[in-house]
């Protein structure tokens, strides 16, 4: 029998902290790196004086800026919330809007993916419509609805469906013929043909547009809750910050953002490993 590795030989096994850092090491390790080399850049290129922006480390420095970083849920009424909860308003929005555009998108996407004549019919209404950049509709939105509230949600969902649509209707039409003749050949009801074939085939594609529409419903609210103003948000936070010339509150307004819209990507990426694994 073969002798035991043991540590009286030299050699040891390796703890379970260099286990996960030789399997993960490259993820983990080089987006940190990367993170941290852009922020020292940033500090000394405001260190510089070469612009008025402030560097990363005036979130910490700020004492205004500090106390929403410690405190993100304090409440003092109105529209004076901590970071928490105007984000949560936000995200509040961007749920409804996108819930809408997901059954609409998805819903008209198989239509037109099914029927080669309500695609000629309706692809040059679309094109023109998905080209209207999303602030342009928050004034219509305002004029249509008469509530600000209604016209955020409004503005994401018209900005959202697009990609939704889109894709859905390219996923359908990527069945393969040999499924649809099976259908013709096996007298396959339609429910029985849409929840079979039709809608696990056109599923990657699908979920390719939920990815880009989830994150350009979160850029939608940010520029719309700007522009109508006075509601609770993100949006609002940063353009209040703007007026009061509060520039560090302005840069962690950023960081929320954008680690808001990184967890909503990686949410519904996550989705999709666990409805479509590999």
């Amino acid at each position: 029998m073969a002798p035991s590795v043991s540590r009286s030989n030299g050699i040891s096994k390796p703890s379970a902290f260099e286990q996960w850092l030789q399997k993960n090491g490259s993820t983990v390790l080089l987006p940190a790196i990367g993170i941290l080399g852009f922020l020292t850049i940033w500090q000394l290129i405001a260190w510089s004086g070469v612009t008025r922006l402030p560097g990363p480390l005036s979130v910490f420095t700020d004492d205004r800026t500090r106390t929403l970083l410690l405190y993100p849920f304090y409440d003092r009424g109105g529209l004076d919330k901590g970071l928490f909860w105007q984000t949560m308003a936000s995200l509040v929005r961007v749920a409804q809007g996108y819930a809408i555009a997901s059954v609409v998108g998805i819903s008209l996407g198989i239509v037109v993916g099914l029927s080669p004549a309500i695609d000629k019919a309706l692809d040059p209404v679309f094109q023109f419509l998905r080209m209207i950049a999303p602030l342009a509709w928050v004034p219509i939105a305002l004029v249509t609805f008469q509530q600000p509230e209604i016209s955020a949600i409004f503005v994401i969902f018209v900005t959202a469906v697009w990609p939704i649509l889109i894709n859905t209707t390219v996923g359908v039409k990527q069945i393969p013929q040999d499924y649809i003749n099976v259908k013709q050949v096996l007298q396959l009801k339609q429910k029985t043909f849409f929840f079979k074939i039709l809608f696990p085939s056109a599923l990657p594609y699908i979920f390719t547009g939920l990815r880009i529409a989830i994150g350009l419903s979160w850029l939608a609210i940010i520029a719309a809750e700007i522009v109508i103003g006075g509601t609770l948000g993100i949006g609002f936070f940063i353009w209040d910050a703007y007026q009061q010339n509060y520039v560090s509150e302005i840069i962690l307004g950023v960081v929320y953002i954008g680690a808001v819209g990184l967890i909503l990507d990686r949410a519904v990426a996550y989705i999709q490993t666990l409805i479509l694994p590999e």
